[in-house]
């Protein structure tokens, strides 16, 4: 079991490697036009996720770019076709692929 600062749940990343990760995913982003944004996110929530420990049992991310990529394609074409209706579920969509992918180390 971590112990950090006599505390079992904890993040242990630092504002330098957050201001880091997310100024490389940005321009990644940028460069792309936007089209890598998912491996963007990925790298950023993974980094955040990987430096996070809950009554001490270290998180993983286990997502992948890719498979994030196939699902946003999906999300994209389903807020087209609504009108923008769908862009309402994405978020949470979002959200329940990245818990289907944190899990923990030990």
């Amino acid at each position: 079991m971590e112990i950090h600062n006599g505390r079992s749940s904890f993040f242990d990343g630092s504002l330098l490697s957050l201001i880091g990760w997310s100024i490389l995913g940005a321009v990644i982003t940028l460069i792309t036009f936007g089209i890598c944004y998912p491996w963007a996110l990925c790298m950023v929530y993974g980094w955040k996720i990987n430096h996070t420990v809950i009554e001490g049992k270290r998180m993983i991310f286990n997502g992948s770019a890719f498979n994030l990529f196939s699902h946003w394609i999906k999300w994209f074409l389903l807020t087209i076709i609504t009108i923008g209706i769908y862009s309402f579920w994405v978020t949470i969509k979002l959200e329940d692929w990245k818990a289907r992918n944190t899990t923990f180390v030990n």
